[in-house]
This record gives C-alpha cells, structure tokens and sequence, in this order.
C-alpha cells in the first residue's frame, strides 16, 4: 500500500466563526442532511449551514434575545437555541404581505399553474415488446398496425381483439378499457398519443412497454381555477420567496461582519441559505 497517496489527501479545514470552532464531528453528523454528487461538496454545505446556524445564534446572544421555546401540535418542543434563532428571525426579518396587484399579476402571467389537466376516457390494446429487442418491436408494430386497420374498419371488433391479444392483462378483460385518465397516470409517450387525438379516433403509440393500439373515448378539457380560490395558494408562495430572499440577505449582511474560516460562505451560484 502506498501510503504517501493517502497522505495526500487534503484534510478539511477547521471551520471557525468569530473564532469560535464548529467541530467536524458535528459537521459529520450534519452531513446527513445534505446529500450531494461527491462527499466533499456534502461536508462543504453541512459546513455552510451550520456556519449559518451559528452566525444567528452569535447574533441572538449579542441582542440579548431571550426566547421561550415552542412545541407543536405533535408535542415536539424546540430547545433554547431554535427559539432564540426563530425569535431573531422573526424580529429582524420582517417582509410585507404581497398586495392584491401583485398576487393577480401572478396569476396571469402563470395560469398554466392554475390549470388542471385535461380527463380522458380510454381503451388500449398492448403488444408488449423488450426495448432492446429490435426484431420484436418490429413484429409488435406490424401486429399493432393490422390491429389498427381492423378496428377502424370494424370498431366494435376493439373490445375483441384486447381479450385476445392485449398484453396488459388488467384491462384486456375489460375489453381494453382503462377508465378516466388524468395527467401522470400514464407514460409520457402514451400521454402525448392521447392530447393529439380526438374522441372516437384510434392509433398506435410506441412506448417503452411495445405498441399501443388506442381508442379515445371522450376528453374533457381542463379549466383553470378562479383566481378568488387560487389568491390564498399565490400569496403563500410570494411571501415565502420573500421571505427567504430577505433571510439570505440578512445572513450575508451578518456575514459580512464576521470573521469566517475553514469554508466560503457564498459559494459561486450557490445560496447562503439551503
């Protein structure tokens, strides 16, 4: 064993604010809650957020913010050092309810948020074939064609054809028939077959499963909620963003004054706050 490659392995610096130490057995353990591509960058925001815990409590201290610790509706209490952070916040980090203008500028300027999906009633025939099995995708797509020119030429022979010869056992003793369908309830590419075709039309979609012979039965189209019920939902995300922008000011400003060691606080493209 080589050990001089071992030894050169760079050690994590020891993280201080305003010279007091973070120790990297609590770093360690806050790793856990940052979970990242390499484990350098996971040590990295660990030591990010509990520079940051630290700087708040530092704060507190330095205000004399006394706090009363809360629990919540579980019985969970928050010890010493969470409610004097929360009462600090709440003290220093004041942000304005986002006014009726601003949440209706919102609403229409992202109403596809707001819109449901659309409702379709339909039936498939599956001629399952492996994805890498290019022989067998084959042969399914000719089964599923001549599927296709039989039922529209004779569409009541559909419900025939998925008993006998539909690989998806669920529906094929239903003649086929899935229900109603909304958005994400099937794969992305049977989806997609779905929206370009109009009620009492039939087709084949390939997917990762084989070939689909599909019958659309009925769509429904979406609607998009009124904005008198989605105004609570939009002031919620607004004060939130807010909020968060004006607590990672208040971090910088913090740290700004700090003397900080052992890791860079604001990392290129990355936020204070994570």
């Amino acid at each position: 064993m080589d050990c001089s490659i071992t030894n050169a392995l760079p050690k994590p610096k020891t993280v201080t604010v305003n010279g007091k130490v973070i120790p990297r057995e609590v770093i360690a353990r806050e790793v856990q809650n940052h979970p990242a591509e390499k484990p350098i960058l996971a040590w990295q925001a660990a030591a990010r957020a509990l520079v940051v815990r630290e700087l708040l409590l530092q704060e507190s201290a330095r205000l004399g913010i006394q706090a009363e610790p809360l629990s919540d509706t579980e019985g969970r209490r928050e010890t010493a050092e969470e409610a004097a952070m929360r009462t600090l916040i709440e003290r220093e980090v004041v942000t304005p309810q986002p006014e009726e203008t601003v949440c209706r500028r919102f609403y229409e300027q992202n109403q596809m948020r707001f819109r449901s999906g659309d409702l379709y009633e339909a039936a498939h025939i599956l001629i399952a074939a492996p994805h890498t099995d290019a022989a067998a995708r084959a042969n399914a797509r000719m089964t599923a064609d001549t599927i296709l020119s039989a039922v529209r030429a004779d569409p009541p022979l559909f419900a025939e054809f998925a008993r006998s010869h539909s690989d998806c056992k669920t529906s094929a003793q239903e003649g086929g028939r899935l229900g109603q369908l909304t958005r994400g309830q099937t794969v992305a590419e049977f989806e997609i077959a779905l929206q370009r075709m109009r009620p009492g039309e039939f087709a084949v979609a390939e997917t990762r499963y084989g070939f689909h012979v599909i019958r659309l039965d009925q769509r429904a189209p979406g609607r998009v909620l009124p904005f008198e019920l989605a105004r609570d939902r939009i002031a919620d995300y607004l004060a939130t963003s807010v909020r968060h922008r004006a607590l990672a000011q208040y971090v910088s400003v913090l740290a700004g004054r700090a003397d900080i060691t052992g890791v860079t606080l604001a990392a290129a493209g990355s936020p204070l706050l994570q």
